[in-house]
């Protein structure tokens, strides 16, 4: 049995730069991947489907030249799938080669390809095709597996050739008629995705408002923005049953005691993800996940099984890249820095790259008024953005919770161009103690988002 001083499970966003700092610290160090290097973000989540929402963009500002002054020969535009698909494939090619390149490239790594069981606390198995299993054992044991998505339990479902958010950006035909069961950040993303592209696109989410975590206005915004694309959005609506017929299929939707019968050609699941723990047979360890599968961390991210950890979406909390990624860092510093840095106090930034983005940090209003803290609302529609009216992007609006009493930051919501990265700029102000009378009078340079950010707090005022 080969011996290593660190083994990581899953070669994701958490899992690649955590190998490279302990080898670099002179740990030999075993990295399993079970699929492709890089894990969700670079082949199926962020690289992939962003690549393919700026063609999309693309896509939408010729549509609307017209409103700038921008006239077109030609009444409508081509489509080329096959080409957005191929050139989608070249950057993740990219992006993933170079990441196999820095682990290949460091002596103290060992990459297998397999899926990883545990055989006992330290001991992993590592089977690859054929049934062939190579046993190894390590002194720390990192699990980085990730989630994938989840199938409801929907009758007739299993009778159509459904996609999930993987397989629906290879499709090489756009679908005419495009169902996405879920209107969350995926869901939502992909679906205008494929609208822009020509698709008619119809979204079922069975809450009462798109975002189930956003606030009923956020929601609201979002929902106004896609439909006047041309999307139908059903909210409050389950989906009951589908029933194929030929090339097409009909999906029942129940809301209240009505029911609605819609149809289609293609069908997108996009109602969550589940972690990926169940192959790793962690019966034979200490390790306990809760009733969903997901790998129970303390607050440094080791398991119930002392000296093995878990890193990203396999753990419970907030599934994102950037969270992964800082996991890696968490664990890294607290086991060879003496750190003793905790999950709980890390910001948790996200945006959602629909066009335009949501961008989102701390606290929402909702959870403001759950956790009881007095506080001011700051709101500045888009349409009084000076740069938004510049270059015609007025959609959207900027919120942000203020403490009453200290005047800090507690969270915001940026709906708009660049939504995410005036998101940056608050976060980075509530990481800093800035207070919003500060950003009311700090000097941003003229016109940009940014410069916004005063106009925004100056609504305290009125």
């Amino acid at each position: 049995m080969e011996k290593f001083d660190a083994i990581i499970i899953g070669s994701g966003q958490g899992g690649n730069p955590l190998a490279r700092k302990l080898a670099k610290k002179g740990l030999r160090t075993a990295i399993i991947e079970k699929r492709l290097i890089g894990g969700t973000c670079i082949n199926d989540g962020c690289t992939p489907t962003k690549s393919m929402i700026a063609c999309a963009k693309t896509a939408q500002t010729v549509r609307q030249a017209a409103q700038w002054g921008i006239h077109l020969d030609q009444h409508s535009i081509s489509i080329d799938l096959p080409f957005i698909v191929e050139r989608k494939n070249q950057v993740v090619t990219q992006f993933r080669n170079g990441t196999i390149k820095s682990l290949e490239n460091e002596p103290n790594i060992k990459l297998f390809y397999g899926t990883a069981s545990f055989s006992g606390i330290r001991k992993i198995n590592i089977t690859q095709p054929e049934d062939k299993v190579i046993p190894i054992e390590g002194n720390n044991i990192f699990i980085n597996t990730g989630a994938t998505p989840v199938i409801p339990d929907i009758p007739g479902l299993a009778d159509i050739p459904y996609h999930t958010s993987t397989s629906i950006l290879d499709l090489k035909q756009l679908p005419p008629e495009l169902i996405v069961l879920g209107g969350s950040y995926i869901g939502l993303e992909l679906g205008q995705l494929f609208q822009r592209l020509g698709s008619k696109v119809s979204i079922v989410e069975p809450g009462p408002h798109l975002m189930s975590r956003e606030d009923t206005d956020v929601a609201a915004v979002i929902k106004n923005m896609l439909e006047a694309e041309g999307m139908r959005i059903y909210t409050s609506s389950h989906p009951d049953k589908i029933v194929a017929s030929g090339d097409t299929f009909s999906l029942e939707i129940v809301s209240g005691t009505s029911r609605k019968t819609i149809t289609g050609t293609h069908l997108l699941v996009a109602t969550g993800r589940r972690p990926q723990s169940a192959e790793l047979q962690l019966s034979n360890t200490n390790v306990t996940t809760d009733e969903k599968g997901f790998i129970q961390v303390n607050d440094q991210l080791e398991t119930t099984c002392p000296g093995i950890y878990a890193m990203g979406d396999v753990k419970p909390g907030p599934a994102f890249t950037h969270i992964s990624y800082n996991d890696h860092l968490l664990i890294y510093k607290n086991l060879f820095e003496n750190k003793q840095l905790s999950i709980k106090t890390r910001q948790v930034p996200y945006c959602m790259f629909t066009d335009p983005q949501l961008g989102r940090i701390g606290l929402s209003e909702k959870e403001a008024v759950d956790k009881g803290y007095p506080f001011k609302v700051a709101c500045l529609g888009m349409d009084k953005v000076a740069r938004a009216i510049e270059t015609g992007q007025t959609t959207g609006f900027m919120k942000a919770i203020v403490h009453a009493a200290t005047d800090k930051i507690l969270g915001a919501a940026i709906i708009g161009e660049q939504g995410g990265e005036i998101m940056s700029i608050l976060q980075m102000a509530m990481a800093g103690d800035i207070t919003a009378s500060q950003l009311r009078e700090m000097i941003f340079a003229h016109p940009l988002y940014a410069e916004s950010i005063n106009n925004l707090f100056m609504t305290l005022s009125k």
